[in-house]
């Protein structure tokens, strides 16, 4: 008979959580029976009975390590030889690995190994290792076919005897594990406490997680081992004067630690875990300088103005706030400071039920996030647009660019190029700018402007390109390469630069925009008002093109009413002009559509329905026709 796939580790895992329970259940421990238990089947069980003193157990503190292969079945099914081989060669070179960190494999499994250290710290470096090895070995094997781990780690009491390793805390490092993203390590918030300021390792907060068959949530923590000596632990030097270091160009934010008015120790957590997750979130955001966690949480226990504490740091903007919660509801409330000035520029408060808790910080963390982006861009653009153009810093020349780009008329597009050029002769490194530039040249070839709109869009891409390859994790460089893919109809590439966007930003309102775009476009208009609709929670402050993408979405799905009732609230209709024309028309509303035209025509006397009908970067014919037939009907 051949075992079912996972039988064995099954089988196991049944094994140790049946003797558990008869553990728990016990009042004296040395009453029990071990119980052997060998499954014949998936129905039927043998029980081969003998008295517990057959097996010495011991009881003591140790780090539990889980690891095992991520899509080890699919490995095994395509080449079981090879990958069995190469599993056995890569368990050995762990074993001694963990030999060196003073631990021991305790078990190897088809898939996998349990392993005990002495300290959380053996365990997570062994944990940090365990990947850099695979990934050593991985090299000469084809993208599919590497073999990848996913780690958890826990620290607390577990039974030892013979046959292994047991208990609660080895079953949480097995569940943490479970959780693990590929190639990363999960650990317990007691490993971490152990760890956080011994190991020079970034460790992002994912909050408490309730695991299978734990009663109790575990908070958890994600070792980021790639910021290795680039997020230090430990404290800041009492003695350090802000001054020592030099201001950054671009907008500089601390978020101090979010305060909590409760005794309870979760509300210390919630408050702890909400600032862990703004700063991280924050820090996706390429154009804002963010204080690293550790030097903010040095503010935990002073009692400074945010002034004080800016100048400490010597940032611009301090973000704060507090968490109050009741046996029902949760209050949050943030603001930013700017400390130059010590004005509040944005301040809110988030009132709750509390029905799920970690829904409600997912939401608040996003909400904050976002309009601290937002809220410092407008602060910043309002000061540099006063400033005198030749005493610009090459940020301050974006921000003047965004100030002409979306007004959509000829001399403004030539504006904000001018402004992004200026940017790029000042730092020729500079990512933002290239990116920015791309789009004025995107937007020159959609309407014709330049001298040979032909080349326009080719001079978009490479600068598109140029942006990627200054800096890889600056969101808009990929942003603007699916705008130009969108636009030479490579309707997959485009969504996905998007999708790869959005994984270095998720907070970017405006990509979130034009991603939807893009899937409009690509006729999934369904999806692309779902990105609508996250863009103007993030942003609700959010400027017209958002309204103009919604509405070429319900235009797709013959909503005409409710492309109507989006455009006209537009503070600027000129570029949603057309589309409510042909909405009028579609409804049989001539008189009003050909109104609508007439102010078009205005905006822009050399508008063609002939070219625009190739500029339209529709993946289905069918779109495009539909919106020309709208537009005839308009009298276009």
């Amino acid at each position: 008979m051949i075992a079912p796939p996972g039988h064995g580790r099954l089988r196991s895992q049944r094994c140790d959580q049946f003797r558990s329970k008869l553990l728990r259940s016990s009042k004296t421990f040395f009453d029990i029976c071990w119980l052997r238990v060998r499954y014949e089947s998936e129905k039927r069980v043998t029980l081969v009975s003998t008295t517990i003193s057959d097996i010495p157990i011991t009881q003591r503190l140790g780090a539990v390590l889980f690891a095992d292969v991520v899509g080890y079945s699919r490995l095994m099914s395509e080449n079981e030889l090879d990958t069995y081989n190469e599993l056995k060669a890569l368990i050995s070179l762990l074993e001694t690995s963990c030999a060196k960190y003073n631990g021991r494999v305790v078990e190897v499994r088809g898939d996998g190994i349990l392993a005990l250290f002495e300290t959380a710290t053996s365990a997570v470096e062994f944990g940090v290792e365990l990947h850099q090895i695979a990934s050593d070995q991985n090299k000469t094997r084809a993208q599919d076919q590497r073999i990848k781990f996913r780690a958890g780690i826990h620290l607390g009491e577990i039974l030892i005897d013979e046959r292994g390793i047991h208990g609660d805390n080895v079953n949480i490092a097995a569940r943490l594990q479970e959780i693990a993203e590929p190639e990363r390590v999960y650990v317990s918030s007691a490993v971490y406490d152990q760890v956080c300021n011994r190991l020079r390792f970034g460790y992002e907060f994912l909050g408490p997680k309730q695991l299978k068959n734990i009663l109790t949530p575990v908070s958890t923590y994600c070792v980021r081992s790639e910021v290795a000596g680039a997020t230090m632990a430990g404290t800041m030097r009492p003695d350090l004067k802000g001054d020592i270091f030099e201001r950054p160009d671009t907008p500089s934010v601390a978020v101090l630690p979010f305060s909590s008015s409760g005794g309870d120790e979760s509300d210390s957590w919630i408050a702890e875990g909400l600032t862990d997750d703004i700063i991280m979130n924050l820090s996706k955001f390429r154009n804002l300088f963010i204080i690293a966690r550790n030097s903010s949480f040095f503010f935990r226990t002073q009692s400074m103005p945010p002034k004080e504490a800016a100048q400490k740091l010597n940032v611009r903007y301090v973000a704060r706030g507090s968490v109050r919660r009741s046996a029902s509801r949760i209050r949050i409330s943030a603001e930013l400071i700017d400390a130059n000035t010590e004005r509040t520029i944005w301040g809110e408060r988030f009132d709750r039920k509390i029905d799920d808790i970690f829904d409600i910080l997912d939401e608040v963390t996003e909400c904050i996030v976002a309009a601290t982006a937002v809220m410092i861009e407008s602060h910043e653009k309002q000061r540099m647009i006063q400033a005198i153009p030749n005493d610009l810093e090459a940020y301050g020349s974006v921000l003047q660019g965004q100030h002409h780009i979306f007004k959509y008329t000829r001399n403004d597009n030539r504006k904000a190029q001018n402004f992004y050029q200026s940017a790029l002769e000042r730092d020729e490194g500079y990512a933002r700018a290239a990116a920015a530039l791309s789009r004025t040249l995107n937007i020159d070839w959609r309407y014709s402007w330049a001298e040979e709109p032909s080349q326009s869009l080719e001079k978009a891409l490479m600068l598109a390109q140029r942006a990627i390859e200054l800096d890889p994790t600056d969101a808009r460089g990929f942003g603007e390469l699916g705008y130009v893919h969108l636009y030479r109809k490579e309707h997959d590439a485009a969504i996905q630069s998007y999708q790869r966007a959005l994984a270095l930003n998720p907070n970017d309102a405006d990509m979130h925009s034009d991603f939807a775009d893009a899937l409009a476009h690509s006729g999934d208009n369904e999806t692309a008002i779902t990105h609508l609709q996250q863009a103007m929670r993030l942003n609700p402050y959010f400027p017209d093109q958002y309204l103009w993408h919604l509405g070429g979405a319900y235009y797709n799905l013959r909503r005409y009413e409710d492309v109507i009732e989006t455009v006209n609230k537009m503070n600027n209709p000129t570029e949603g002009q057309r589309m409510l024309a042909a909405s009028y028309a579609q409804l049989g509303q001539t008189d009003m559509a050909r109104l609508i035209r007439e102010k078009h025509r205005e905006a822009h006397p050399n508008f063609s329905l002939a070219r625009w009908t190739t500029v339209q970067p529709d993946r289905l014919e069918e779109d495009t026709q539909h919106f020309v037939e709208g537009l005839k009907k308009a009298g276009f």
